[in-house]
């Protein structure tokens, strides 16, 4: 059986965000060849469920995918996913004996991370493809970009390790007026310039995530890693042109309609008391299932094509919208995130409202929300 609230994902809108991306990167280099897109299906795809979308987007023509560590990648390829995985994730606590039975590309982000690859291909009596990441001032994993004298020549000498690329991760993109993004894209040149002086000689180079690539074609290199975008959403504060179609939509139904009357609050803490009677539709979701708890007095749900205000509290499995003057009834479609009739509701909105990001809300929707794939548009 499925509970009342679900989430929808829609497959060809996912395909569809790719293939809108390639069109924006081919559109702004004519005379180049565009990068080559890296999908980042990290966190179950951002919310969406990694091996459904993985698939679509490996249909779509990504030439390879990016997830945060091991297991994540062997879901991937349990699933049927056969394209390129990268693993971004730190190694050095990790088995690594997956890496081999699964045909993954390991990020070196450690000395460490670099001797137990070693290790292990030595063993397996192979030659691995890796990424070399390169921290030029996120300060979380990868080798400081001041200090590759000290690094790379040993990390050249490890013979079983083939480092077909380097990176790194902005700290800022989505950031317009900070200046760490210029210079940490200055400390890439500069390792770019390096490496090859130091024994490393990658044949691909990337850099740009979904706010950086809307940001500055000089960091597209040869590869780009959205994720956002792919999702149909945009890194805020940024806008684009790009023809973005969000991929997931929440929706529940009214289950129970009651009153309040005169002075009464609702849900724990009876906050939001009324000063006149008021009719309030109950909603089988959540906190438990990803809705925040700021959401009540701030957020809106749809009901019958308008908006209804979140009231009381987000209890742990159920939420109350205010529906006074409507005939509401039990059974009635309610759209969480999504569009219904005239009016929808985003993630950016919701995040907003809140003070939060749209990564995180839809990293937190619900594991028990069983998710449905199809095409929505």
């Amino acid at each position: 059986m499925t509970r009342q609230t679900v989430a929808h994902v829609d497959l060809d809108a996912l395909r569809l965000n790719l293939r809108a991306v390639r069109r924006f990167l081919d559109g702004q280099r004519p005379a180049r060849a565009a990068p080559g897109i890296v999908a980042v299906v990290k966190a179950n795809a951002y919310g969406h469920g990694a091996v459904e979308v993985g698939r679509a987007l490996e249909e779509a023509g990504a030439a390879m995918l990016a997830c945060a560590d091991i297991e994540e990648a062997i879901a991937l390829r349990e699933g049927g996913v056969r394209v390129p995985l990268l693993v971004f994730g730190a190694l050095s606590v990790s088995d690594l004996d997956g890496i081999f039975l699964h045909d993954l590309t390991p990020t070196i982000s450690t000395p460490g991370a670099a001797h137990a690859l070693q290790r292990a291909a030595g063993r397996h009596g192979v030659r691995l493809g890796c990424h070399l990441k390169i921290d030029t001032g996120m300060n979380r994993l990868g080798f400081r970009h001041d200090n590759l004298d000290a690094t790379m020549p040993e990390l050249a000498a490890l013979a079983n390790l083939d480092i077909a690329a380097v990176y790194t991760h902005f700290a800022t993109a989505d950031e317009p007026d900070h200046p760490a993004f210029a210079l940490q894209r200055e400390r890439f040149e500069g390792v770019l310039g390096a490496l090859p002086s130091l024994g490393i000689r990658p044949r691909l180079r990337h850099a740009a995530n979904s706010a950086a690539l809307l940001r500055d074609e000089r960091v597209w290199y040869d590869l780009v890693r959205p994720g956002l975008l792919l999702y149909g959403l945009v890194p805020p504060p940024l806008a684009t042109t790009i023809a973005l179609r969000p991929a997931l939509s929440l929706h529940s139904r009214i289950v129970a309609v009651k009153g309040v009357r005169a002075g009464e609050g609702a849900g724990y803490g009876l906050r939001g008391a009324v000063g006149e009677p008021r009719t309030l539709g109950i909603v089988p979701a959540g906190y438990a299932d990803g809705l925040d708890l700021r959401l009540a007095g701030r957020g809106y749900m749809l009901v019958r094509g308008r908006r209804m205000p979140i009231v009381g509290s987000v209890c742990m499995d159920m939420s109350m919208v205010d529906v006074t003057g409507t005939d509401v009834a039990p059974g009635d479609e309610v759209v969480i995130v999504g569009q219904q009739g005239g009016e929808s509701i985003g993630f950016r909105e919701v995040a907003a409202a809140i003070g939060t990001i749209p990564y995180e809300l839809l990293c937190r929707v619900g594991a028990r929300i069983e998710r449905v794939y199809g095409r929505e548009g």
